[in-house]
């Protein structure tokens, strides 16, 4: 397969799993969507880890010339919709909306801020340290997931067990992208900046990108719109 296709070819098998996942599941389609249409514009701050963080490249070379991919705009879809769905799908959860009082407890004064925490964040330790932006990102991610979890403690269980979740459906799609590609990490990853780990091909940051990713990325349906699981016991 051409060098320039690869990317593109990977960020549509996540899709693929995304429309598997999406015709199975009729009562998660909803919120799989609108995760994944909020997701897909982070996409563009792919110009931050390129070429620090990797180098992939692209339809029309587009990520050597300018930073930007269509590619990345097709994986943040993909993850944004599965990363909100995975637990409720494998643990089959229901959704009810919290009461009046529930919704009037302390901790719940600090709603929005807990939303928009990583907004907060990010930009502070991209622009005030020298650190590759790969773990300025993943630093965002779990500090902002655990302010959720502060904040929403009936969901601890359903915040740490999808982080674990997503890491190892994570680690099987992209232990799939070295096994079809060999070499192609060590082709595209500026591992010199990073710590240069590899689990089976799978360089160490990408999995803990992938449980922060999903501590975090979980709990927002709840969070957004005050619903709980159902039968879960809060603290």
């Amino acid at each position: 397969m051409p060098e320039q296709l690869i990317w593109f070819v990977w960020s549509l098998g996540l899709v693929v799993v995304w429309l598997i996942v999406y015709g199975l599941n009729k009562s998660a389609r909803k919120r799989m969507l609108r995760a994944s249409l909020l997701t897909m514009p982070f996409g563009l701050t792919e110009p931050l880890f390129v070429p620090e963080y990797w180098n992939p490249p692209s339809l029309f070379n587009l990520a050597a010339r300018t930073g930007f991919d269509l590619e990345s705009l097709i994986f943040c879809f993909g993850i944004g919709g599965l990363g909100i769905v995975l637990y409720d799908v494998i643990f089959k959860v229901k959704h009810e909306a919290m009461s009046p009082s529930e919704k009037h407890h302390h901790r719940h004064k600090y709603h929005r801020w807990t939303l928009i925490l990583p907004l907060l964040v990010f930009p502070v330790l991209y622009f005030a340290t020298d650190w590759n932006p790969i773990y300025s990102a993943t630093i965002t991610m779990f500090v902002a997931g655990v302010a959720a979890l502060w904040c929403r403690p009936d969901l601890k269980k359903k915040i740490w067990v999808s982080g674990g979740l997503f890491t190892v459906f994570y680690f099987l799609y992209f232990f799939l992208l070295e096994w079809f590609s060999p070499g192609y990490v060590e082709r595209v990853w500026n591992l010199s900046a990073i710590s240069g780990i590899n689990l089976l091909g799978v360089p160490l940051e990408e999995l803990v990108f992938a449980f922060t990713f999903g501590m975090l990325w979980s709990s927002y349906y709840e969070h957004l719109n005050w619903y709980k699981l159902r039968n879960a016991k809060a603290n």
